[in-house]
């Protein structure tokens, strides 16, 4: 069980070690930091909170002070005779602070529910929109699962949180040091021996706070253990099917998830001995003050009415330590949330944006791509492109061969910049890609991949995806252009037809059509094309090679391609071999040669046959 759960716990990235000290208080300095961001737009509103909550507090402390002044002066001047409006006074009192305490705790839900929404909001927009703008390499190593258990159960979190233990929380606080207060105040001796219990009320509340806040972080990391491998395993359910992987990935599961069921029954375990001693420790400090102060009380040295708003402060000054027990549970699994969020937030992009006022406009690029001296590895030494020299002039066609781990994908990817280089740099139109920003950079470069990834949606919302404000007559132009017009005529619902998950209403190379004409749509200076024809066969390969040559007019062009009849439609080959270009021509002049490349199309042709 150990290894199984260890090795899913690698692939998610998560850890349930005891957190050191030190790094206790970075995780926390970090979730303090994006809790004052978040709350900062909401200055105003948590005055108006504050004075709410102090209103309340204050009605509170009244009541049981108010019972005294009745027991100790307004009956006994009705039993000696005197007038009843001082009792009467203190009755309008009672009910007037009962008002105020629902108004003001009326007023507090409220606003709470309005600014913890807000700031819900506000956390979900910046955690997507911050995952968006993360490099690749960050997500080929955070997992997808951990993503979506970060912007759900984490959130959740916080918002079970604001809706139902912020207030408990704030409540049980203040009237906890206000009660002290009172006590004090209304009789020093009662007021001290309740203080005996607390050297055992703080040292258990020190321990509490200690090992919950560890037995919740492992909740957290628990839960998205769960998740990730529910996700990992969906999302890959045809492999599962295929190779009949069902039995083993139902054990790991129930592995992952008894984790969780373990790390939730040590919260429990935790919660259900704090909340009974506190309460146990309750009842013995009333019991010893009822002994001390009934006795005191019969001596004559203590009035009763005090001892009754004594007893009942007292009852109120346990009752929040108990409640505090038990929203302690959301306030940990939020606290552990918060940190998690946090992290993910303060991770920086490997591929940064240029600064504002450093970024160089590029109205309309031309397409003239430079690698100067490009070095690159994915593992921080230049270890797949030692150092590449290349010139590819605007408007050119140049196809990329060579084994697999050549380089050739790499090179795409630093065009796109999905990566930046090590050493040098790469350029567009003489401009480092470093130097534009991203909305112009996307304008300029666009990847067609293998995946030819589609989105749930219509074929119209697909096209246009590069350019949503696009009219309907634009993007069946850019499909009549690609040549896949027929075939989204003859959908159901032509245009509007729903392409349903990743295009599975689509073969293979309709999807490929369509993201031609959502790069054609696009229309970028540079198109790079990553093995967009190795998934189709040979007749929709044929339809996709005349959509290729509308595409490629007036444009520089990326060819990645294992498929030599790909390649042939290039104006320029380069031929790599450990990240260094080794054969450098036209298609016709290389296959003419004895070269690599004369090789490879001597190979091909033998297959055809």
């Amino acid at each position: 069980m150990t290894s199984t759960v260890d090795s899913w716990r690698g692939v998610a990235g998560e850890r349930d070690d005891d957190v050191s000290a030190e790094a206790s208080l970075l995780l926390r300095a970090r979730s303090r930091r994006l809790l004052r961001v978040l709350l900062a737009p909401h200055r105003r509103s948590l005055w108006v909170l504050g004075a709410a909550i102090l209103l309340e507090n204050a009605a509170a402390m009244a009541g049981p002070y108010l019972v005294k002044v009745g027991i100790d002066d307004a009956i006994p001047r009705i039993v000696d005779g005197g007038s009843p409006q001082l009792l009467y006074v203190v009755v309008a009192l009672l009910a007037g602070v009962a008002v105020l305490q629902a108004a003001m705790k009326r007023a507090f839900l409220t606003l709470t529910g309005r600014i913890g929404q807000q700031v819900l909001l506000d956390l979900r927009r910046r955690v997507y929109d911050h995952f968006q703008r993360l490099s690749l390499a960050f997500h080929e190593s955070y997992t997808s699962g951990r993503v979506i258990s970060r912007l759900t159960s984490d959130v959740d979190a916080i918002n079970e949180l604001l809706d139902t233990g912020l207030n408990g929380l704030v409540r049980a606080a203040l009237g906890v040091v206000s009660i002290g207060v009172m006590l004090l105040l209304l009789d020093l001796p009662l007021g001290l021996v309740t203080l005996l219990c607390f050297p055992a009320l703080i040292w258990l509340t020190r321990w509490f706070r200690k090992h919950s806040a560890a037995a919740y972080r492992r909740t957290r990391e628990a839960v998205a253990l769960v998740i990730v491998h529910f996700v990992e395993s969906l999302g890959g359910i045809r492999a599962v099917h295929a190779f009949r992987r069902e039995p083993r990935n139902q054990e790991i599961f129930e592995e992952v998830d008894d984790q969780y069921r373990l790390a939730n029954e040590r919260s429990f375990t935790l919660l259900s001995i704090y909340g009974p001693t506190i309460k146990l420790l309750g009842n013995l400090t009333i019991t010893v003050v009822l002994v001390y102060g009934g006795v005191r009380a019969i001596d004559g040295e203590l009035k009763v009415g005090v001892l009754a708003a004594f007893l009942l402060y007292l009852r109120r000054f346990f009752e929040p330590m108990q409640e505090l027990s038990q929203f302690y549970n959301s306030f940990q699994a939020a606290a552990a949330a918060l940190e998690k969020l946090a992290g993910v937030l303060e991770e920086a992009p490997a591929v940064a944006e240029p600064a504002p006022d450093a970024a160089v406009p590029l109205a309309a690029p031309r397409g003239a791509v430079t690698f100067a001296g490009v070095g690159f590895g994915y593992r921080g030494s230049p270890d797949v492109l030692p150092r590449l020299d290349l010139d590819i002039p605007a408007g050119q066609t140049v196809a990329l061969v060579g084994a697999t781990g050549a380089g050739k994908t790499t090179i795409a990817r630093l065009l796109a910049r999905f990566y930046d280089p090590l050493t040098g740099e790469v350029r567009l139109d003489g401009v480092p890609l470093r130097s534009l920003d991203e909305e112009t950079l996307r304008r300029a470069v666009v990847m067609v991949t293998q995946e030819s990834f589609l989105f749930s949606g219509t074929v119209a919302d697909n096209i246009a995806f590069g350019r949503p404000a696009a009219s309907r007559a634009e993007i069946e132009e850019a499909a009549r252009a690609i040549g896949a017009h027929e075939f989204i005529a003859r959908l159901p619902d032509g245009y509007d037809t729903d392409v349903r998950k990743r295009g599975g209403r689509l073969s293979a190379g309709q999807r490929q059509l369509v993201a031609f004409a959502r790069a054609f749509l696009a229309d970028p200076a540079v198109l790079i094309l990553d093995e967009a024809t190795s998934s189709l066969d040979v007749p929709s390969e044929r339809l996709v090679q005349h959509a290729l040559r509308t595409i490629l007019v007036d444009r520089t062009a990326l060819i990645i391609a294992h498929r030599l009849s790909t390649v042939e439609i290039a104006d320029r080959v380069l031929v790599l071999d450990g990240g260094r270009v080794v054969e450098d021509g036209s298609p016709r002049d290389l296959i003419g040669g004895s070269g690599r490349y004369a090789d490879l199309h001597q190979a091909w042709l033998d297959s055809l046959v």
